[in-house]
């Protein structure tokens, strides 16, 4: 007789029952903020950091500002 294997665990667990799955889908408000999490050295930070001091803006007007000129760069 052939032993069948037991399945494989995936360690997820099962979906969330569809009633509690809510607003998943729903956009953020205009305005409210989101975190954008990315990781760069440490010697990248320092200097984007300092950078946005001594021109006294936020590092994230510059990454705005340096996004925007790539994608009009790039199309």
């Amino acid at each position: 007789m052939r032993k069948i294997p037991p399945p494989q665990r995936t360690g997820k667990g099962l979906p969330p029952a569809p009633a509690k799955v809510v607003h998943n889908l729903d956009r953020a408000e205009a305005g409210t903020l989101t975190a954008l999490n990315f990781k760069v050295s440490p010697e990248f930070h320092r200097e984007f950091k300092a950078y946005a001091a001594v021109h006294g803006v936020s590092m994230v007007d510059i990454l705005k500002e340096g996004f925007a000129l790539v994608k009009q760069r790039r199309g």
